[in-house]
């Protein structure tokens, strides 16, 4: 008799610091987001928390949600830390902080997390790239490199890509590496026209799913529309 295997949601979201295209600051609306995306996985971008506060706001979305956080800042001060994060009900393997940062540009980083489960090993890899060409350049190239020693298990790499251009090197690169993959709009939220936001599965095929989350909330929650997509580990 064959296995049935789970499939799994996989989500990534730029929460603009819980700011929404209102102006307002407003964990609470994000929160309801991230319930409904209803993910096995969510990568965070632009996520701002309090270390030194038992219930600060990332460890609030995951004890709420039922997650484990994995915090990955890239800019750390007085007031609060600040970058990326991954909340997983997976249980999580091991963990390793990719420093992406270029020279006289923002601090820019990933988290590289391996992930397990019944179906077998995920290699999830979350970030937000540079916003100049030559930053991401440099980055995809990095992180490719990293991805490509990792090739054995199933590889994920979600991200603010923030690449407008289609025809740029670092897309095209990706596109070799991860094969043609759809690009829904996710920028801005309230008419979006820009494929900022990347959800990239090796293997091509366990990729079965991929959609943005467009509800009237998401619409004013951020500048970035949630992407989801689902994925199946098992043979095929």
């Amino acid at each position: 008799m064959n296995k049935l295997f789970r499939p799994l949601r996989i989500a990534t979201y730029n929460v603009h610091r819980c700011i929404g295209r209102d102006g307002r600051y407003d964990p609470e609306r994000t929160l309801s987001i991230l319930r409904d995306l209803d993910s096995d996985v969510l990568a965070l971008q632009e996520i701002r928390w309090r270390p030194d506060d038992a219930l600060h706001i990332l460890n609030d979305f995951a004890g709420r949600l039922g997650y484990f956080a994995v915090p990955g800042p890239t800019l750390l001060d007085h007031t609060g830390h600040y970058g990326n994060a991954l909340l997983t009900r997976l249980p999580v393997g091991s963990v390793r902080r990719i420093d992406l940062t270029v020279p006289k540009r923002e601090p820019r980083g990933a988290l590289d997390v391996r992930l397990d489960s019944d179906q077998g090993a995920l290699m999830v890899v979350a970030t937000h790239l540079g916003l100049l060409p030559s930053e991401r350049r440099a980055q995809i190239r990095q992180l490719l490199g990293h991805i490509e020693k990792k090739s054995t298990v199933t590889n994920v790499l979600m991200e603010d890509l923030n690449e407008w251009f289609l025809w740029r090197r670092p897309l095209r690169w990706l596109y070799s590496f991860f094969e043609a993959t759809p690009a829904p709009a996710t920028f801005p939220s309230g008419f979006p026209m820009f494929a900022l936001d990347r959800i990239w599965v090796r293997p091509r095929q366990r990729l079965r799913e991929l959609i943005v989350h467009k509800k009237p909330l998401a619409r004013k929650a951020s500048d970035h529309l949630p992407l989801r997509a689902v994925i199946e580990l098992g043979e095929g």
